[in-house]
């Protein structure tokens, strides 16, 4: 391992962790992202006259896919049997947009950090695609996790949340 970077080896080289000799605990994680976009195109999604259909529950839908399946999208991360996502949605005027939460939780040998910035992150994706034709000019922001439980290293909670 170099540097304390556990997917690194003693020659430098990427390589997957081994948790086999890890005790399985429970494990949560939260992360949040924002999607900043024009007052007309949150108007256009709170009333519900997106040509595209129901952009949240679409969106939602995503953010579960991708969390369950993040170990195929990020190299190194350990297929993990999630047993719970959930993806809320906080409409905001100001700045105009939506702040999306992810919260995942598994009991096993490593934890759901990625998967819930991968939920949160497509999500946001998920959102723009359902929402370009209104807004090219949307942007994501703030995409970070804000707790984690469980595990060797505990509690984490980010110094503030927005």
């Amino acid at each position: 391992m170099t540097a304390g970077l556990s997917h690194i080896n003693e020659r430098g080289e990427a390589n997957m962790v081994d948790v086999s000799e890890k005790a399985v605990t429970a494990r949560t994680a939260i992360a949040e992202g924002f999607v900043i976009m024009k007052p007309e195109t949150l108007a256009l999604l709170r009333d519900g006259s997106v040509a595209k259909g129901d952009v949240l529950a679409t969106a939602r839908i995503a953010g579960i896919m991708a969390a369950k399946r993040t170990h195929t999208l990020i190299p190194l991360c350990h297929p993990l049997p999630v047993t719970k996502v959930t993806v809320d949605f906080e409409e905001r005027d100001d700045p105009p947009g939506l702040r999306v939460e992810a919260l995942v939780k598994v009991s096993g040998q490593t934890g759901v950090e990625m998967e819930a910035l991968t939920a949160v992150s497509v999500t946001c994706l998920t959102i723009y695609d359902m929402l370009k034709a209104a807004d090219k000019g949307m942007r994501f922001e703030g995409i970070r996790l804000i707790e984690k439980t469980g595990g060797r290293s505990g509690t984490y909670r980010a110094s503030k949340r927005v």
